[in-house]
């Protein structure tokens, strides 16, 4: 009975050990993620946002890599009186003539910026063009300020 009972235990722990790390897996998030978005490299960002969650650091990831796109998207967390012209400049202050980004740390704390910069990606991923996602955003976003768009 003793040697059941420990076959028995030993089998649900294994069980339990597999099951977890299948967990793990599924709920781990890098920029792999997005595979098929251009990301910039986190190796140049300041470290706040190396050490941002992983939705912040990809947000900034892809407004780096995608100002294209990015400089068309509003933001409605009611930066506009910061100067921000977009959820681009959320996360980029300049870029200087040789290329040096430079970061605006103010979506590492705002939740609508970050939001709206997933979103976009999502849609992008699902085929949208940039003016359905503008009018998404516009449409989702709204509520909560004025864009700050002009």
């Amino acid at each position: 009975m003793t040697r059941n009972l420990r076959r028995l235990s030993l089998s649900l722990l294994m069980l339990l050990v597999v099951f977890s790390g299948l967990l793990t897996a599924c709920g781990a998030k890098t920029s792999d993620d997005n595979p098929d978005l251009a990301m910039a490299s986190l190796d140049e960002m300041p470290s706040e946002v190396k050490n941002a969650p992983v939705a912040v650091k990809q947000a900034y990831q892809f407004n780096v890599a995608n100002p294209d796109v990015m400089t068309q998207i509003p933001c409605y967390c009611g930066c506009g009186s910061m100067g921000h012209t977009s959820n681009y400049s959320c996360y980029v202050s300049s870029v200087d003539a040789d290329g040096k980004v430079n970061y605006d740390t103010h979506a590492l704390g705002c939740s609508i910026c970050v939001d709206i910069t997933q979103d976009t990606m999502r849609l992008l991923k699902q085929g949208k063009s940039v003016p359905e996602i503008k009018a998404y955003v516009d449409q989702t976003y709204a509520q909560y300020g004025p864009s700050n768009m002009p």
